[in-house]
């Protein structure tokens, strides 16, 4: 009985110290990633104010889903899912700028494909099936003003994030599925930079090109070659326009390479990359060692990962509202909630 009650103090304890020092991890990577930006801006010039504002949005986000999460830890993926789908339908006259060839590439996706992971987040921490069957309702209905929206990425994402929510039912280990997530996301990046650098087989960049478009195409080996002729630090962020040679021959460009790592990459050298790269890992981190259900944990990352490949092929990222709910989302699935949690699995047993 004494060593029982022993490690049940413990236990919660150590919890609490892992969680510290995983929130005191991201922190500093946010704090990187906006130092990082003023030093690249002050030796190249450039505009590091978007870079900030995406890590303000990203840290704002996180921590109001952390309070929002502990407290409503239902009502709170809801109203997150219901101000995702809204935003989703105001996205044209929200996004800023001249529209160009590409649009404003994923902004639309990518609020919907975080309104669904929301949404599945939702009802697996709800306490009774008929309130499960109505979120997991608004999930799909979600998905259904995707495709009502034309966004035929959004449904395909959003589609996706429900299935593999629901996929997950039985699984009591997460360890298997966080490193999926991460591995998925790597073969897109990795993908990604294959194609600007012309490495795929004709066989396969011929199809992927049809799908991208060729202007998109040109976009990303302009920004590879820009990373090569500036490999640490790049050009400064918010210099791509200013610095492409094929932004400089297309007045209807909006100056993006539609691309947050070749972005990145370009303006920011291989650190902004990396550490770009680094936020992600810790949130799936911080997914890994949540005190939610691993049902909860496993439908945000999932819908984190498809936003990822969004980001690999768009502008999602360049929205402030998708960073925000980037950062609400995983607020909301590494929160403690305040009172119980139905168990692993969303079913509760008597006796």
């Amino acid at each position: 009985m004494g060593s029982t009650g022993t490690a049940a103090t413990a236990g919660p304890a150590g919890a609490h110290e892992r969680r510290s020092a995983s929130d005191a991890t991201g922190g500093a990577l946010l704090g990187a990633c906006a130092v990082w930006a003023l030093i690249t801006a002050a030796v190249h010039g450039g505009h590091p104010e978007g870079v900030l504002l995406a890590v303000l949005a990203l840290a704002a986000g996180y921590a109001g889903g952390r309070i929002c999460g502990a407290l409503l830890p239902v009502a709170a993926p809801c109203a997150g899912a219901l101000a995702g789908l809204g935003l989703a339908l105001a996205a044209p006259r929200l996004a800023l700028g001249p529209a160009s060839p590409l649009g404003h590439t994923g902004a639309t996706a990518a609020l919907l494909i975080l309104a669904t992971g929301a949404a599945c987040c939702a009802a697996w921490a709800a306490r009774t099936p008929a309130a499960r069957l109505v979120l997991r309702l608004l999930a799909a209905g979600i998905a259904g003003t995707a495709a009502a929206l034309g966004s035929v990425v959004g449904f395909a994402g959003c589609a996706l994030v429900l299935l593999c929510s629901l996929a997950v039912t039985r699984m009591r280990g997460r360890t298997l599925g966080i490193a999926g997530l991460a591995t998925a996301a790597l073969l897109m990046t990795g993908v990604s930079l294959a194609i600007a650098d012309d490495a795929l087989p004709d066989g396969l960049t011929a199809p992927l090109e049809g799908q991208l478009g060729r202007q998109r195409m040109l976009l990303w080996r302009d920004a590879l070659g820009l990373a090569g002729q500036e490999p640490v630090l790049g050009v400064g962020p918010g210099r791509f326009a200013e610095t492409s040679p094929m932004v400089a021959t297309d007045v209807l460009s909006d100056g993006k390479p539609h691309s947050a790592p070749l972005q990145q990459i370009s303006e920011q050298g291989l650190v902004g990359a990396a550490l770009l790269a680094a936020v992600f890992c810790w949130l799936l981190f911080a997914l890994w060692r949540s005190p939610r259900s691993t049902q909860v944990v496993l439908s945000a990352g999932a819908a984190l990962t498809v936003l990822t490949a969004i980001a690999v092929v768009g502008n999602a990222l360049s929205m402030t509202t998708v960073t925000t709910g980037v950062g609400l989302l995983a607020g909301i699935a590494t929160a403690r909630p305040l009172g119980d949690e139905p168990p692993e699995g969303g079913v509760r047993h008597r006796g």
